[in-house]
């Protein structure tokens, strides 16, 4: 299947609320079991903004489908999306978003805000970025080799941990966090965005 190359010169066009909303909507009624969330969706595409310029060098038949958990073996049909046209709505989307993130990242980090799940207990936020961080090592996991040694900084353990460690590489018992606790995982979600700038001044996403 032809999907459009990403373009990193392209004109940057946010999405707006009401796209993130309605893409938002189309994810949770895909019917695919590995379609990813609005959060997973973001912390997949940040990894791409931020980290090594080999990922955004793939083509995109690699990695667009893994969004809304595949495309079907062989076919040109729009499955799991409802029509062919929604299937190419949500691939601009996803190029939109990524060119937003990029520049943003580059060049505006301290406006940068990922899509975290936010749960209000009384007057209090707590942040889960769980779905975020596995979305973003599920970009890291494409080509974990041009990473180098990023993971082995301490600053990179709360994404690590969210996200469930990295591929072939679990973490060791006494060393993961009781993530049931909620007031454990608000803790390590308040830390992955600077663990993220981290990686952005690393790479030059």
């Amino acid at each position: 299947m032809q999907y459009p190359s990403y373009d990193p010169q392209s004109p940057i066009t946010p999405l707006a609320a009401e796209e993130i909303a309605a893409l938002d909507t189309l994810l949770q009624r895909l019917d695919a079991d590995t379609a990813m969330s609005l959060d997973g969706f973001d912390g997949y595409l940040t990894a791409f903004a931020t980290g090594p310029a080999a990922l955004r060098e793939m083509p995109t038949a690699d990695w667009l489908p893994l969004i809304w958990g595949g495309d079907p073996a062989g076919s040109e049909e729009a499955a799991p999306f409802a029509t062919k046209r929604q299937r190419k709505n949500t691939v601009v989307m996803a190029l939109r978003h990524l060119r937003h993130l990029s520049g943003q990242l580059r060049n505006q980090p301290d406006d940068w805000e990922p899509i975290f799940s936010i749960a209000e207990q009384g007057a209090e936020e707590l942040i889960d970025a769980r779905e975020w961080c596995m979305g973003f090592l599920q970009a890291v996991d494409l080509m974990p080799d041009v990473w180098g040694d990023a993971w082995s900084d301490p600053a990179m353990a709360p994404l690590l941990a969210l996200g469930g460690g990295l591929e072939g590489a679990p973490a060791a018992a006494d060393e993961t966090p009781d993530l049931d606790d909620p007031a454990v995982c608000d803790e390590l979600s308040r830390a992955v965005p600077d663990a993220v700038l981290q990686l952005q001044a690393r790479f030059g996403g």
